[in-house]
């Protein structure tokens, strides 16, 4: 049986990692809002922008002059995963969950005999992943200096992506991240971005409307599908930045819970063993003063 000291040192610990997991929900609460009105911000143009996209690419379908971010390679045979995660931990099953996801489709492809290549975004997703497809990891681009995520960071991410798709090293990319739904519940999502996917209008939808375009489909689109790239990743960046501060706000409040019970746990066992301490000293007292 541990001594009262040991068990004072155990609770003066157990308070103290409280203290810290109370202070984490704290400021991961402060940072939620911010970051979850970001991501909400964020979804309107990045949907837009599909729907414009859309209509353009549909009436490029077509053409022999189609960009080759909307045609694809016309091979189907090495996949590159984009796969976004956090800079750190202590955030529940946020990270996981989004590797789990990336690690499914990969093992899928793999047994279909396709080739598949990871570019990580985050330190986390790094580590999960070297574990099982160290070799192949492209790259890896880390935001942890990053203080607040602007275009300017998914721009860049955006055209090292362009860069290795034009040098031919992949055929399709899909992109990984987790998108925010409630503080919690966050959703680990894929989307396939290069070719870039074109949602076909529904048959009850009615007559599709017609559009001129100045200047021509092709050439409008070679601007708009690399700038459409980096608005997705951006779009993901902001999701996953919400849905971080979100599942560790959870995380962070369960631990403060747990450690609060433990600390009463401690604390009945410490004032039991202290009072059977006294008690069995007393007796021992009593006990001789009788004898004597």
């Amino acid at each position: 049986m541990a001594s009262l000291k040991d068990m004072r040192v155990r609770i003066a610990s157990t308070k103290a990692t409280q203290k810290i997991t109370k202070a984490m929900q704290m400021v991961a609460a402060s940072r939620l809002r911010r970051a979850q009105n970001a991501a909400e911000a964020a979804r309107p143009y990045a949907e837009k922008m599909d729907v414009v996209i859309s209509n353009i690419a549909t009436a490029a379908a077509s053409s022999p002059g189609a960009p080759v971010l909307m045609a694809g390679t016309g091979k189907d045979q090495v996949h590159l995963l984009l796969v976004c995660t956090g800079e750190r931990g202590l955030c529940g099953a946020f990270n996981s969950s989004i590797v789990r996801l990336a690690r499914e489709r990969a093992l899928a492809l793999m047994s279909q005999g396709k080739e598949v290549k990871f570019f990580c975004v985050g330190r986390k997703g790094f580590e999960l992943l070297r574990r099982t497809f160290e070799k192949q990891i492209v790259e890896n681009v880390e935001l942890r200096s990053v203080r607040q995520l602007g275009f300017v960071n998914a721009e860049d991410i955006a055209k090292k992506v362009i860069a290795r798709f034009e040098a031919g090293e992949f055929d399709v990319c899909s992109l990984f991240y987790s998108r925010f739904k409630s503080v919690v519940s966050q959703v680990p999502t894929a989307q396939q971005i290069i070719p870039l996917v074109v949602e076909t209008q529904p048959a009850n939808a009615g007559p599709a409307t017609s559009y001129e375009y100045e200047p021509e489909e092709d050439e409008i689109l070679t601007g708009l599908l690399p700038r459409n790239l980096a608005v997705q990743v951006f779009r993901a960046l902001l999701e996953n930045n919400a849905s971080f501060y979100g599942a560790q706000m959870s995380a962070m409040d369960n631990a403060t819970r747990n450690a609060g019970d433990m600390i009463r746990k401690q604390t009945q066992i410490y004032n039991r063993t202290r009072q059977a301490m006294i008690t069995k000293e007393l007796i021992e007292i009593i006990s001789g003063a009788e004898a004597l």
